[in-house]
């Protein structure tokens, strides 16, 4: 019986005498969010010692929670699960007005980890709500971002996510409407659900398009520039992550065969049959560990060349939040 770890003969199967290379995009992987997110959670580990409660997932990807879990962190999704006066984190993704009360109630002691990105778009929806506008979130329902952005307004949100929905809208003045969108959207879908809204709603107000988060726009960017060089396409990050979907539907809008993996053994040896040139990306939660684990893997199964793209550099660095040592004894 053949040894199992033994990858010798599915690698034969898959790569019959076909030379094949990976095609690294660039820029894939940690977003400054993420990293800002990630370091605020070790440093309160090293400031304040285990346990450090974290609202929902610190960012969506199993390999960085395991690791923060494996340091001591405890991921939560109520704030009732957090002894009062703990310290506690919130997500990159943001959180409600009405959680920021809870947490005071519980006299937490909260260090906000919300992307500063995802901020902005707080504050444009209250400034929006503040002139008596109805706002329409561009996003997915039950995102933890998404949920965070509406529990910010007061007043009616109505969040969609296709352009068909906005032929269903019913809204209460035409001529007082604005939207915002969830920074790790597709740009094309955003951009097809903003044309819907203009079309319908010609007085509605809305920011930039060049306002949607910049990793999510350079990653997806750096997936259309791999496309036209590829034959096959693999994505990094876990099922749960927006923006690492999205670069997976990228791939497959674009007539290229494209999985989601999240590890290493993930990789079908079947799925490099036939294909010579493999695209390999990240998303923004996915860190660049992991990655390489995935060009290991490729190296089993007998794809012997990698080379990077070129693409946008990424200079972005976010500060940390203010509150980061502000209970030290």
């Amino acid at each position: 019986m053949a040894d199992p770890t033994d990858h010798r003969a599915e690698n034969q199967a898959a790569n019959p005498g076909v030379d094949k290379q990976v095609l690294l995009a660039n820029p894939r992987g940690f977003c400054a969010g993420v990293d800002r997110a990630i370091e605020i959670v070790k440093r309160a580990l090293e400031l304040y010692g285990a346990p450090v409660y974290v609202l929902h997932e610190i960012v969506h990807n199993t390999h960085v929670l395991m690791d923060l879990r494996s340091r001591g962190t405890v991921f939560v999704r109520s704030l009732e699960e957090v002894p009062p006066g703990s310290v506690t984190i919130y997500s990159a993704h943001g959180v409600s007005d009405e959680v920021v009360a809870q947490g005071k109630a519980r006299q937490l002691k909260v260090i906000d980890a919300t992307c500063p990105l995802v901020t902005k778009v707080h504050l444009q929806a209250v400034n929006y709500a503040g002139q008596d506008r109805e706002v329409i979130l561009i996003g997915h329902e039950g995102h933890p971002e998404v949920e965070g952005t509406r529990g910010r307004v007061r007043g009616t949100v109505h969040v969609i996510s296709t352009p068909e929905e906005v032929a269903r809208l019913e809204v209460k003045d035409p001529a007082k409407l604005a939207y915002v969108t969830q920074t790790t959207l597709s740009v094309d879908d955003t951009r097809q659900c903003v044309e819907a809204l203009e079309a319908r709603f010609p007085l509605i107000q809305g920011p930039n398009l060049k306002d949607i988060c910049y990793a999510t726009q350079n990653r997806q960017n750096a997936v259309k520039d791999l496309l036209p060089q590829v034959d096959f396409l693999l994505v990094v990050g876990s099922a749960n992550s927006s923006n690492s979907n999205r670069l997976r539907e990228l791939g497959e809008r674009g007539g290229v065969p494209a999985y989601l993996v999240d590890h290493p053994d993930q990789i079908e040896p079947a799925w490099l049959a036939g294909h010579s040139r493999i695209g390999v990306t990240a998303g923004a939660s996915a860190p660049e560990a992991l990655v390489d684990r995935i060009l290991s893997r490729l190296e089993e199964l007998g794809v012997a060349k990698t080379r990077e793209n070129e693409g946008q550099k990424e200079t972005v660095v976010f500060q940390m939040p203010r509150e980061m040592e502000a209970y030290l004894p």
